[in-house]
């Protein structure tokens, strides 16, 4: 299944790589000072209409090379100043500037807030990652959510979609897109196999990946929350396609001649029958895996400063496994899922006036699964045994969800530089399930309001406080959350963070069907870190703790008496300057968690939680040949694994345990970038891709199935030992040369 979502990730990824086939061909130097005539160290030099950029060195000298031509936005930011913004006329001479910014009244907010945040944007100042960086993680698929686990905090985890992020379960990381929350980012789960993400990770500016200690202007995750921002308009009108050999895709984006508006749409199908047969998997498939997804966009200019965006998404798939049942060697347990998705996103931003800003989103989602699972011979008949542990293994189910919210925030910018946002979100969940021939729902709506500000409390100190209120209808309760993070800025680019918080989260949806409705449950929050930049290389060591309260118990019975905390430091180090072309990060996780919760009989560690983690993603970009090259290696120690069984009064005791042997994987993505019609009047950037996952064949472990007498243990594995693609793709009119060449962090 891995090799499966190829056909989503690597068409769109390739489309980015291809551009690095044009070489930059014109040069802008200079320098950037204050008016003292103070070099500015560390400013950055951008020309937004390609992405590319650059940052000022000691002396505040620079040097861009980009493959535009002719008039283009020059544009120089620093923390601490106003921007500067230049029209320039790139001829087939070296450009050179001499460039002065003016200091900022509101230089105090040089202190930006980061703890437990990594940020990956296109106009963040020394972001840690870029998301370009985020989804070419070799092994990644283009999955945000898989390119993010290359970031200390993150378990490797291969059994299952979504981030198992600091100690705490995939349900407690959310995603959200432009404020609204993106309620199914994955398809159909698949027992025991990875499930990849719906959303086009291209479709993003900015991704802000917290770990902990997030923004009150968002809630319902107790660890994690992803918050992505989708782009404006595009650079260019431009078309793609790729044809790997169970996959294909297409796409179209049309940007307007007045610059205001574009609109776009993007299909993908995929097949994997064909590539099932030639590397063979376990389980069997049986129907698929196919899946097919559209897209389409709008986006429109409103006045001076407004921005109107509608993003909508449709999607559906159909997997169906059989494996030899774990209770009877002699038959087959066939299982099979097909889903419906359909997501709309409408979001809105604009200047009410100087020193106001509105923000308002909606967005409505609609999900339909079937599922179904039948007990078979081997001949593929259908057997329905009526004992104990055969009953109940013959069982159709379909669920049918609809999610609805608004949200409004407002943001007043104070003259001397403080910043206050405040607003409401409303969440509407309706979802009904039918199991044979049982029938249950429930109707959910919960209310928010927020408010936040930034405090600058002096030049180099500053703090985020905030505090969030929300009201579930169906638990009849309401909470009330406090946040607070602090920054000191050291000199020369050094920075310490703390954070606090509470995080609250209704209970999963399948206990939202219950009489006997658990409350809230919330995770308190406690983080220390420490950050240092130079010289294109970021350092980040952060060390926290996480305090669970009222987790969701289900044995002796329904409650919350569950508990738990998480524990531990995170290293990550980044280097982009000491070799040309060459990108790397290194990252450490050390987690020390326990929990009592679900029907766990006392605290355990969780069968999700490995105590070591170490990643290394290297990237480098060999222009001789024209070819980029991603390599990416993941370490991990055992995970421990449980057989829970239940005694006579219908407590749980655990009957048989272990840990895993340790998860090892490296993962090998090249691209060799060309052109296929030269002589086009649009010349094209396309390329040939290949790549394999679990180069060395390591056997991995991510626990074990238990027969219900205990006695047939069946280890949870890979599909398949390595997972293989190749494929060509084509993309006309966006050359993002300088996406892949700048050396900005």
């Amino acid at each position: 299944m891995k090799n499966t979502m190829v056909s989503f990730g690597w068409p769109l990824l390739c489309i980015l790589c291809c551009s690095q086939l044009a070489v930059a061909q014109y040069k802008i130097t200079g320098t950037v000072k204050n008016s003292k005539g103070e070099a500015i160290t560390g400013a950055s030099i951008t020309l937004p209409a390609t992405g590319g950029g650059t940052t000022a060195d000691v002396s505040g000298a620079f040097a861009l090379e980009t493959g535009a031509h002719g008039k283009q936005q020059l544009s120089v930011s620093a923390i601490g100043y106003r921007s500067f913004k230049q029209t320039i006329l790139l001829a087939d001479t070296t450009l050179v500037l001499a460039i002065v910014l003016p200091s900022d009244p509101r230089a105090l907010q040089e202190v930006v807030v980061n703890a437990g945040t990594f940020e990956a944007s296109d106009k963040a100042k020394g972001a840690a990652l870029t998301p370009i960086d985020a989804v070419t993680v070799a092994g990644s698929y283009a999955d945000i959510t898989q390119a993010l686990r290359s970031l200390p905090g993150a378990q490797q985890i291969g059994e299952q979609e979504g981030l198992f992020v600091r100690g705490g379960t995939s349900d407690e990381t959310k995603q959200f897109i432009d404020g609204t929350l993106l309620k199914y980012p994955n398809y159909p789960s698949v027992p025991g196999i990875t499930q990849y993400a719906r959303v086009n990770p291209f479709l993003f500016k900015g991704i802000l990946f917290s770990s902990g200690g997030y923004s009150a202007l968002y809630g319902s995750a107790m660890s994690s929350a992803l918050i992505l921002e989708s782009v404006d308009l595009p650079e260019k009108t431009s078309a793609s396609f790729s044809i790997f050999p169970a996959n294909l895709g297409a796409g179209w984006q049309h940007l307007a001649r007045n610059n205001r508006s574009s609109y776009g749409v993007n299909l993908s199908y995929s097949n994997q029958a064909l590539y099932n047969k030639i590397i063979p998997q376990q389980p069997d498939y049986f129907s698929g895996p196919r899946y097919l997804d559209g897209t389409a966009n709008f986006r429109l200019k409103t006045g001076r400063r407004g921005m109107l965006k509608f993003y909508t998404n449709w999607s559906s798939s159909d997997v169906g496994t059989k494996n030899p049942d774990i209770d009877s060697l002699a038959l087959r347990a066939a299982w099979q899922v097909k889903g419906q998705n359909i997501y709309n996103n409408l979001s809105y931003r604009s200047y009410l006036a100087d020193n106001w800003k509105i923000e308002a989103g909606a967005a409505y989602t609609y999900n339909q699964n079937e599922e179904n699972t039948s007990l078979q011979t081997t001949a593929g008949q259908r057997v329905v045994l009526p004992t104990v542990p055969y009953a109940g293994k013959n069982r159709a189910t379909g669920t049918q969800t609809h999610f609805a919210q608004a949200r409004l925030v407002l943001t007043h910018f104070f003259p001397a530089g403080p910043v206050l946002r405040w607003g409401a979100e409303h969440f509407y969940t309706r979802e009904k399930s039918v199991s044979n021939d049982s029938a249950k729902g429930f109707t959910d709506q919960l209310t928010a309001v927020f408010a936040e500000a930034d405090i600058y409390l002096t030049r180099r100190l500053a703090a985020k406080a905030g505090v969030r209120m929300e009201y579930a209808a169906l638990l009849r309760q309401a909470v009330t959350a406090p946040r607070i993070s602090l920054a000191y800025r050291l000199p020369h680019g050094g920075q310490f963070n703390l954070a606090y918080g509470i995080f609250y989260q209704q209970p999963a949806a399948e206990w939202l069907y219950k009489p006997e409705l658990p409350a809230f449950s919330a995770a308190t929050h406690y983080i220390l870190n420490y950050t240092q930049r130079f010289s294109n290389r970021f350092f980040r060591v952060e060390a926290y703790y996480k305090q669970y309260a009222n987790l969701v118990k289900t044995t002796p019975a329904l409650s919350n008496n569950g508990n738990g905390y998480a524990q531990g430091i995170e290293l990550f180090w980044r280097d982009k300057k000491s070799i040309r072309d060459l990108d790397y990060w290194v990252t450490y996780t050390y987690l020390d968690t326990k929990r009592d919760f679900a029907d766990y009989p006392y605290s355990l560690r969780p069968a999700f939680a490995a105590p070591h983690t170490a990643t290394v993603a290297v990237k480098k970009f060999f222009r001789a040949i024209s070819t980029n090259v991603n390599v990416s290696y993941a370490l991990a120690a055992g995970r421990p694994y449980y057989d829970i069984r239940y005694d006579a009064p219908g407590h749980t005791y655990v009957a048989d345990e272990g840990t895993t042997k340790g998860y090892s994987v490296v993962n090998l993505h090249v691209a060799y970038l060309t052109s296929f019609f030269k002589h086009w009047k649009r010349k094209d950037f396309s390329g040939i891709a290949l790549g394999v996952n679990n180069l060395l064949g390591t056997e991995q472990v991510f626990g074990y199935r238990y027969s219900v007498n205990g006695q047939n243990k069946v280890p949870v594995t890979l599909p398949a030992t390595r997972s293989f693609f190749v494929g060509v793709f084509i993309s006309l009119g966006i050359d993002r040369t300088d996406d892949f060449l700048n050396n900005n962090l």
